[in-house]
């Protein structure tokens, strides 16, 4: 047992470098399906290399907020990150079109773990810098979503979002609409979630996702990560077919497959 052990901390330890060194550059094809730590010659950022793998590794498969818990078992070999923008709306039509077949036929049946990360790339340099301002919507969704957590509503009220959104250009989330969207996820005291939406409480929250996003070489959204002790991490750039994640998936698990088969 203990030189199992050894042998997955090992791979781990390997793992968690590769991702650590990582500037991600995914096509939005199947074959473009690639395992981190691929070289890439746009990556000007040096400072993505100098981060500790181990709170990389940590902030990916961990939730920001513990409330935001992820979807799934706890013991999936894989698991599953998504970042996303509330006003992408690539990123609402991979929800409303691909995300309940996965969660039915893979993170329902234990085989897969599902996260999700807020990335905020549809807001201008100014608004991302200025708290109170017209144009911050992405960020503001990101914020509702956590004062819906405090209310256990962090899965229903993130489904309202991307049920109900619309065109990012029709700067559509506003206090007024994110508080009626609390109303449909079914959140019990709206005072409390009126208060938290306007004291920004979250805003470190949803920058310490977008900076990971950022520093690990996301450059467009959605992307999805995919993680396992056993196999290389993977990830996969904007909206697929369900068919694309069900291949990743098989993949992941025939590599572990095999590779339990050779202890």
């Amino acid at each position: 047992m203990k030189n199992k052990g050894n042998t997955r901390k090992t791979r781990k330890k390997a793992l968690i470098a590769g991702i650590a060194l990582a500037a991600i550059m995914i096509g939005g094809t199947l074959a473009a399906v690639l395992p981190f730590g691929s070289n890439n010659s746009n990556n000007s950022n040096s400072s993505r290399n100098e981060q500790n793998p181990n709170e990389v590794i940590r902030k990916l498969y961990n939730p920001v907020v513990q409330n935001a818990s992820a979807i799934g078992s706890s013991r999936a070999d894989i698991t599953m990150i998504e970042f996303a923008d509330y006003q992408c709306q690539s990123c609402a039509k991979f929800h409303r079109e691909t995300m309940d077949d996965i969660l039915r036929n893979f993170v329902n049946t234990g085989q897969v773990r599902y996260l999700f990360k807020d990335f905020i790339m549809n807001e201008s340099p100014t608004a991302t810098a200025t708290p109170n301002i017209a144009g911050k919507g992405s960020t503001l969704a990101a914020e509702a979503s956590y004062c819906a957590a405090e209310q256990g509503k962090y899965w229903p009220y993130h489904n309202e979002l991307y049920q109900n959104g619309e065109n990012e250009n029709k700067e559509w989330i506003t206090e007024d609409n994110l508080k009626q969207l609390s109303s449909n996820a079914g959140i019990a005291d709206p005072g409390q979630f009126s208060n938290c939406l306007a004291s920004h409480k979250y805003s470190k929250v949803v920058s310490e996702n977008d900076n990971l996003a950022k520093n690990i070489g996301l450059q467009s959204i959605p992307t999805f990560i995919f993680l396992s002790n056993r196999t290389q991490p993977l990830a996969i750039q904007g909206v697929q077919p369900y068919s694309t994640f069900e291949k990743v998936f098989m993949e992941m698990q025939s590599s572990t497959t095999s590779s339990l088969s050779k202890r």
